[in-house]
């Protein structure tokens, strides 16, 4: 292991990191409100817009995230959709990511009892206000683990940012290997780097999944 190797290029590695964590979050931002919309078109069975979401959630889930990187990457410029490797990282995490968190959130919402609705509109509360106040609190508690999964797994997906060309961890991994040829160490701080972004988050949904166990949620 060559350690001066390493200290060499571990500035490069944080800034590779950095970036995967921005444009991780940001996909998973957007996934989130993709996979909540589609959620509430399905339970509400809204016509035409239902179909339109089934498909794209089954394209999506069936579809491997590399393919649709390039489909964006390189296929729209074609219609004279431009996009750059960040944006494109972005719109793929959100594409792939909003199927599974709308399959989460739907089976959240399933699991809510249908007396809590019937009650909550007998007490005067419109459709609105019971997903807000009654249905979504309980259907989020319920949907926490698959939830942190499915930030983890969206995680770790940008793995592939770098077939975009796109400066990620895997990127600077493979051109440290093909520059200089140390594999060992190369991976040793890709290795590092996600365990740093991927613990603290697996670490904090245990913590909200206990948390919310204790105070009478999902149990």
């Amino acid at each position: 292991m060559n350690w001066e190797f390493i200290k060499t290029y571990l500035p490069l590695y944080q800034e590779a990191a950095l970036l995967t964590v921005r444009i991780g979050l940001a996909g998973i931002a957007v996934s989130i409100v993709v996979g909540l919309f589609c959620t509430l078109v399905q339970y509400y069975k809204i016509p035409i817009f239902r179909r339109i979401v089934s498909a794209y959630i089954e394209i999506s889930r069936n579809t491997p995230l590399l393919i649709q990187l390039f489909f964006i990457y390189y296929g729209l410029p074609k219609i004279g959709i431009m996009t750059d490797a960040a944006t494109c990282g972005v719109f793929g995490l959100a594409f792939l990511g909003g199927s599974y968190m709308a399959e989460t959130f739907r089976s959240g919402i399933e699991s809510v009892s249908s007396v809590q609705e019937e009650s909550a509109y007998s007490l005067g509360l419109n459709r609105l206000q019971t997903m807000r106040y009654v249905v979504l609190p309980q259907a989020f508690s319920v949907s926490v683990p698959a939830f942190m999964a499915n930030v983890i797994f969206l995680l770790k997906e940008t793995s592939v940012f770098s077939a975009i060309s796109l400066m990620d961890l895997m990127f600077t991994a493979k051109d440290l290997i093909g520059l200089y040829a140390k594999t060992t160490e190369s991976l040793f701080l890709l290795v590092v780097f996600y365990l740093l972004i991927l613990l603290p988050v697996s670490l904090l949904g245990r913590l909200l999944e206990r948390r919310l166990r204790y105070a009478g949620f999902g149990s």
